[in-house]
């Protein structure tokens, strides 16, 4: 039956691998980043070789660390960044072009055709999402209008396109397998989410062929089998990271919450068979699928949040490593008025606004390094504030507490200061690696580790938890300038 799990984190930035016993035991780990890629303004890609190569790096170097077999190895479980892009030939397993990421806005044109043709209810209806370049659907007809021969070879049924996960499961299993599960087909904005159907209409509007389009099955089950070593271990889950976070953070029952500060920040509350439909600018989207069941969740989505801290670092050169954030920012006292609006790609939600641009406001002769990353911080926190106020709207329920997850929730600075703005006590797990336990129990259902949820106990141990300190009415003073900052940074790149 196996001693392990396998469960595969492909993020945004980095590639990561976890082996994890019955216990809960992560017995090995291994990370690798790999390339990002700006050809224009606002413009992002990754090489999806360099997204399988970093993924199998470290799967293999985790088997390695542990010294196992192959056969000790119960399931594979994985984890997957969304909606970005990937379209390759299925006869010579090459991608056609980049992957184009999530964060890409080139399609920004694309979606304001679509709206000014009226499609905007009608997606909002079947999908759950709001018309935005954030989603596949513009991506997918990008490459097939922009590379050459791309849509002469998706007509004669040679091209595939997936997500992360779908191109993944095709490599691991040779090409056996051309797959996706119910949470990342939700995210293309081509999928059906009440019907459970790839959307015919959809497919109409951006002139997409059906067959490049992967099966739709659960987010456990057994999909393929990766030979390592040779012997044939199941692919047994599939879920996109915040669904499989949303998962892994035990949030089986409607009206609990979690967010997970990666490189955007995505809060998630389980709404059970139950689809809500936001009138506050949240999406509504599926959380998992299990055994033909369909759990939806109501979605808000931050476009940039760690990504502003690695900008940061990488760009601006303000520190080696994303920890001396935390150290900058406690090293003044307040903010000194300074106000960071990160939408390098735009706004996400509540606002979803495709022209809004980076801006960093109130600057003055005293402005210090540590301002600006205090700033940065800030603006993590902000952007929460906002989804959680619209998630409350649109659900009825007022929040008492805050789940988090992710590689930014381990900044105490920001944690304590996301608590201070929501007024609510924020608990972070000491095992910070919710995305890979979705993933992990996700496989273990698939393979019988578990019969069902209720047999998922939480070994995850204590938490840590943040508690207010802060007054309301600064943190309402606060409040009032960040929105005002945001007024500022919005339509720009339209106006430019």
């Amino acid at each position: 039956m196996g001693k392990y799990i396998l469960a595969l984190d492909q993020g945004t930035t980095s590639s990561r691998a976890l082996l994890i016993d019955r216990e809960l035991n992560i017995i090995a780990s291994a990370q690798k980043e790999f390339p990002q890629y700006y050809p224009k303004a606002a413009w992002v890609e990754q090489d999806p070789m360099e997204i399988f190569s970093s993924q199998f790096a470290v799967m293999n170097e985790v088997i390695a660390q542990a010294d196992i077999a192959a056969e000790d190895i119960a399931a594979i479980g994985i984890a997957n960044q969304r909606e970005t892009t990937i379209l390759w030939n299925k006869n010579t397993g090459r991608p056609v072009y980049n992957a184009i990421v999530w964060q890409c806005r080139r399609t920004a044109d694309i979606i304001e055709q679509v709206k000014k043709d009226g499609h905007s209810d009608y997606i909002r209806e079947a999908t759950g999402l709001v018309p935005d370049a954030y989603f596949s659907a513009s991506k997918i007809k990008w490459i097939l209008d922009n590379v050459p021969e791309a849509r002469a070879a998706a007509s004669a049924g040679d091209l595939l396109f997936g997500t992360v996960d779908s191109w993944l499961v095709w490599q691991l299993t040779d090409g056996a397998a051309h797959v996706t599960d119910y949470t990342n087909a939700s995210r293309t904005m081509l999928y059906n989410i009440g019907e459970l159907i790839w959307d015919k209409k959809l497919l109409e509007i951006f002139d997409i062929p059906r067959s490049c389009l992967p099966e739709v099955c659960n987010s456990s089950e057994i999909y393929g089998y990766c030979n390592i070593q040779g012997h044939k271990v199941p692919i047994a889950a599939i879920a996109g990271d915040q669904q499989a976070a949303l998962f892994g953070q035990r949030c089986f029952q409607p009206g609990q919450i979690k967010n997970t500060y990666g490189t955007g920040c995505f809060l998630l509350m389980n709404s059970g068979s139950k689809m809500i439909s936001s009138e506050n600018g949240l999406v509504t989207t599926i959380a998992s699928g299990i055994k033909g069941k369909i759990n939806y969740a109501l979605e808000g989505s931050i476009f940039v949040a760690g990504a502003v801290v690695q900008w940061l670092r990488d760009e601006m050169d303000f520190f080696k490593h994303s920890s001396e954030s935390e150290f900058l920012a406690e090293k003044v006292e307040n903010n000194g008025g300074v106000y960071f609006v990160p939408a390098f790609t735009g706004l996400g939600a509540p606002h979803w606004d495709q022209f809004a641009r980076g801006l960093i406001i109130g600057l003055t002769r005293g402005s210090k390094i540590g301002h600006i990353s205090r700033a940065a911080l800030e603006s993590i926190a902000y952007q929460t504030y906002d989804l959680v106020s619209a998630m409350e709207k649109d659900s009825g329920i007022s929040l008492k507490e805050l789940y988090v997850d992710g590689g930014a929730a381990a900044n105490n600075f920001l944690m304590q200061f996301q608590a201070d703005i929501l007024g609510l006590t924020v608990h972070r797990p000491l095992i910070h690696e919710s995305t890979a336990l979705g993933a992990y129990y996700l496989a273990g259902l698939a393979v019988g580790w578990f019969s069902d949820t209720d047999q998922i106990i939480d070994l995850t141990g204590e938490k840590e938890s943040f508690f207010v300190q802060m007054q309301r009415s600064e943190a309402d003073d606060l409040l009032k300038s960040w929105h005002e900052a945001v007024k500022r940074s919005r339509g720009w790149a339209e106006q430019a």
